[in-house]
């Protein structure tokens, strides 16, 4: 049997019309739909389906949003094609995504991992506000020649006059010739014309709250870290690749820990899907929610594998 892995898309996959008329057709969703207003507060299933669109990309929304509609596009493979996700041999999720991988794999139960993605959009959405901060992708660089250009843009601001304690660091390794860099929002003006100098083919600014995955991001990690503190986590029924280290565990207090280091840690996608290939030897992907983004990454990690994309 060919060995299958459930990928799950993390914060910027989020389209208004997102689940679309799953949840009209299928109750199981409108029931995962109607758990998660009472326990958000909201009528999330609105806000997906109408927007407004600066709602739903806000940090605070856009992360609940994106779980649990991956969730209902799961559940509506579960009703069209029930053997392909019975025999799905492993999962991860880009960020956000790992906490839904953990939900599909058992580890963690769909209120539970809700309340946690909740709560960590609001303190990622809180930390980001305390300090001017975002991310710029880099497109056309290894990671080396990215790491240099990082240190010189924190090298031309200490010339200029800039906070010795400016932070400019890589924070997403997503495939070959993508990787996201995240810090100060006065760094991140600086790496646009570095990494062309360097012969980078674009920089782009993303639209974020803040620099995920730096250690910006520390004072959500104490808010994260309590919380999980109060959540039962079992072991995975299969292997769920973590974001810092691009290998699975077993052990819930393992996974508990790597949760909270996943904030502050650049996310290890690339190292994943190649463990996921070359490992445990992995010959089909779904990408399972929103958004096409894995998919595309994938392509540029393993031309060959086939990757279907399964929308909510």
């Amino acid at each position: 049997m060919t060995k299958s892995a459930f990928l799950f898309p993390g914060q910027g996959a989020q389209a208004v019309g997102m689940v679309g008329s799953l949840a009209d057709r299928l109750p199981a969703v409108r029931n995962l739909f109607d758990q998660a207003n009472q326990i958000l507060g909201y009528d999330l299933l609105a806000l997906c389906r109408k927007g407004p669109a600066e709602k739903l990309d806000s940090t605070l929304y856009s992360q609940p949003a994106l779980f649990v509609c991956s969730l209902a596009a799961l559940t509506g493979l579960q009703e069209s094609a029930p053997e392909l996700v019975s025999s799905c041999t492993a999962t991860a999720g880009l960020s956000l995504g790992e906490y839904t991988a953990l939900v599909f794999a058992d580890a963690i139960d769909f209120e539970a991992g809700l309340r946690l993605v909740q709560l960590r959009g609001q303190a990622m959405q809180e930390a980001a506000d305390e300090v001017p901060s975002g991310m710029v992708s880099v497109l056309g660089l290894d990671q080396q020649q990215t790491s240099a250009v990082c240190a010189l843009a924190l090298k031309e601001g200490l010339v200029n006059g800039a906070d010795s304690n400016e932070i400019l660091q890589i924070a997403n390794l997503l495939c070959p010739g993508n990787i996201v860099v995240s810090g100060h929002l006065t760094a991140c003006r600086r790496v646009g014309p570095l990494a062309e100098q360097a012969g980078a083919m674009r920089a782009i600014p993303l639209t974020v709250a803040g620099a995920f995955h730096t250690p910006l991001m520390q004072p959500a990690v104490r808010k994260l870290a309590t919380a999980l503190s109060h959540v039962t986590i079992n072991s995975p029924r299969i292997p769920v690749v973590s974001n810092v280290d691009a290998r699975p565990h077993e052990e819930p207090e393992k996974i508990r820990a790597l949760l909270v280091q996943q904030l502050v840690s650049p996310v290890q996608w690339e190292s994943s899907m190649r463990w996921l290939i070359d490992d445990l030897g992995i010959r089909q992907c779904y990408e399972i929610g929103p958004g096409r983004v894995l998919r595309g990454l994938l392509k540029r990690i393993a031309r060959k594998l086939p990757c279907e994309s399964i929308a909510a």
